[in-house]
């Protein structure tokens, strides 16, 4: 029986991603994605980008299960590591770059905190941090839809929500990572691109 799991969402989104993708990323090196849940996007970024080699990871077995079970007999595909962001030590020491899609407003806090921390730890000066999501901005409104997943979000967990670009931009600077772009993409979605310092 299949392992795999289907977020519809993947299917819409993942070209505009891999359009910044293809901006932002190393030649070659490693990729280290956060948050992989289903797998879905690691397995079309490793054939869409062959020259790279991607590191899935999730905290949950079962997605683990699901992105071995989309990426299998992908050889730029390492198997998906147990990795929880808002932990203080990770399993693994570098990337090239690191990418993590749908989690920052779908986690609590400490969880971008840890990812600041991470990356901060991880990547070399001049590598990219790449988010993807729903976001807030100062000074912009925020679509309906928005306001209305955040409502619902919160009704799931109090500690997840909609995040404010410039806290996460705040978060990130003090781990020595600069907000180097916001990409306006689809269905109210942002990109952000950070870079080493």
């Amino acid at each position: 029986m299949s392992a795999r799991r289907h977020a519809p969402a993947t299917e819409r989104n993942r070209d505009s991603i891999a359009a910044v993708l293809e901006a932002e990323l190393p030649a070659s090196g490693l990729v280290l994605e956060i948050a992989s849940g289903s797998g879905e996007h690691c397995a079309y970024f490793a054939v869409r980008f062959p020259a790279l080699q991607w590191q899935p990871s999730d905290p949950e077995q079962a997605a683990r299960a699901s992105i071995a079970d989309w990426c299998a007999g992908l050889p730029n595909v390492l198997p998906p590591l147990g990795l929880d962001a808002a932990a203080e030590t990770w399993p693994i020491a570098a990337a090239d770059a690191i990418l993590c899609v749908n989690m920052v407003h779908i986690s609590p806090w400490e969880a971008t905190l840890g990812l600041m921390a991470g990356a901060g730890r991880l990547l070399a000066p001049g590598a990219a941090l790449i988010l993807y999501g729903p976001y807030r901005q100062r000074d912009v409104q925020t679509a309906e839809s928005n306001e209305a997943f955040d409502v619902s979000l919160k009704a799931r967990d109090s500690r997840w929500g909609l995040r404010q670009v410039e806290d996460v931009s705040t978060a990130a600077a003090a781990r020595g990572l600069a907000l180097q772009r916001i990409v306006p993409m689809p269905a109210n979605n942002l990109g952000l691109v950070f870079r080493r310092g």
